[in-house]
Formats: structure tokens, sequence, C-alpha cells
């Protein structure tokens, strides 16, 4: 049964197959401003070397904390996985505070299923599952955005009762309470 979990070294290989398939989709081009598109363009060179994918996951740690360096637009993330057994399915990212950037687009979390675990209901039990660490950040109600033609994700937005704020610039804006 798939679970959340921190980001786990136990997963290594199933974690670089999902990357590749993100890869085989366009995950990691230079329009790709997903957080797994960041992480790929920044770190997929180096991630099959065990010690390399152990410093990925310590800087991931470390991103939640609020002291971490990082560059002025970003904030403080707890990200978690979400897994069957040593089987990478997704990943999701809880945003501690919201920028005006993040208020448009981006949100409170942000999510990714792997291609090849997608339209098994991964994201909606994922999105479920992580609203009780938003809570725990203090995040009372959550913003999520998605692109506007993403019906998937709109579906698991709503699906964990998301209500529909409004649409701007192809996003679409929902808030989710957290409890």
């Amino acid at each position: 049964m798939p679970e959340l979990i921190p980001p786990d070294p136990r997963v290594h290989r199933s974690f670089l197959a999902a990357m590749a398939e993100f890869q085989a989709e366009g995950g990691g081009a230079p329009l790709d401003d997903s957080e797994t598109g960041h992480a790929i363009r920044a770190h997929a060179a180096r991630w099959a070397d065990p010690a390399e994918f152990a410093r990925y996951l310590r800087q991931l740690e470390e991103d939640a904390q609020e002291r971490s360096p990082r560059p002025k637009v970003r904030v403080p993330q707890t990200t978690r996985w979400w897994v069957d057994r040593d089987e990478y399915l997704g990943r999701i990212s809880i945003r501690h505070r919201l920028t005006a950037g993040l208020r448009e687009f981006g949100g409170h979390i942000g999510y990714d299923i792997r291609p090849s675990a997608r339209q098994r209901g991964h994201g909606t039990a994922m999105l479920a599952a992580v609203l009780p660490v938003a809570r725990s950040l203090g995040i009372d109600q959550a913003l999520l955005t998605c692109d506007e033609d993403n019906l998937a994700s709109r579906r698991v937005i709503e699906a964990n009762g998301g209500v529909l704020e409004g649409k701007s610039g192809g996003k679409v804006r929902y808030w989710i309470p957290t409890s």
C-alpha cells in the first residue's frame, strides 16, 4: 500500500527510473518549470552515484529549514515522496509560505506522479495524505494552482475539497482546507 515518506535512499533505483520517464516526456526541458523539472536540470547527471544521491536527499531536507540558503524567490518547502515499498511513485512539496509570485502561480503545494503510475488514484491519495503535514506547518488553507487544461490535476484537487477561486493567465487557483 502506498505511503507518504521523507525522501529515502531505499528507492534510489526506482527514483532513477521515474526521472527517466519524466525526461522521456520532456521533463527537465528549459521551459519545464515544475519542481521535478528543476531537479532534473540541476541533478540528473549525478543522481546515479549513491553519494551524490545522498547529497541531493540532504538538500531536500535542508530546503525545509528556514535558515537554509536559497535564492530570494524560493521559500522553505517540505518534500515528501509517495512510494509503494521500494517503488517511487511521485513527489509532493509544501511551500511554507506564499510569495507574490506563488500567489499567482504555484501556490503552497506542488506535486508530480511518475508517468507509469498515473491514472491510478495516486495523486488524489498523495494530496490527501500531505494535507495534515501542511496543517502542522501552520497552513490552514492551502493554495494550489494548475494549468487550466490539466483536467487530471483539477480532478485531484477537487477530490480533496479544492474550491475554485478563479482563473488567470491559463492557470486555475484552488483553496483546500488542511483539516
